[in-house]
């Protein structure tokens, strides 16, 4: 079945949603040269992210740690509920395949710098 792809504007960029099923969602993030996500964790929602273009930094949350991690093309990094995590673009931008649940509205922001709460 042939479906429009929505886009849907973001302070840092972009997405662009290509599936959203009961079972799951793919979405290509594009953030923009330096930008950066909420500091967020999902209560339900799981994700796989896969780096198509550029580079991003990932702070997440490992072994109760927040840690830092540079992703270039091709790496990928699994997402479980309840991990604290944030994407900064760098300085070329990147844009990140998403993969997940469909738990679209499943954020919880503990930090964010546009000021969405």
């Amino acid at each position: 079945m042939l479906k429009k792809v929505e886009r849907v504007e973001k302070p840092w960029g972009y997405e662009l949603i290509y599936a959203h099923t009961d079972d799951y969602v793919g979405k290509i993030l594009h953030v923009n040269a330096g930008q950066a996500l909420s500091l967020q964790y999902h209560e339900v929602k799981d994700e796989t992210l896969y780096l198509s273009a550029g580079s991003m930094e990932l702070i997440v949350e490992e072994g109760g740690e927040m840690v830092s991690r540079t992703l270039t093309d091709g790496d990928s990094y699994h997402i479980p509920p309840h991990t604290r995590h944030r994407m900064v673009a760098g300085p070329e931008g990147c844009d990140i395949l998403e993969v997940s649940t469909p738990h679209l509205s499943d954020v919880v922001r503990l930090e964010d710098r546009y000021g969405r709460v």
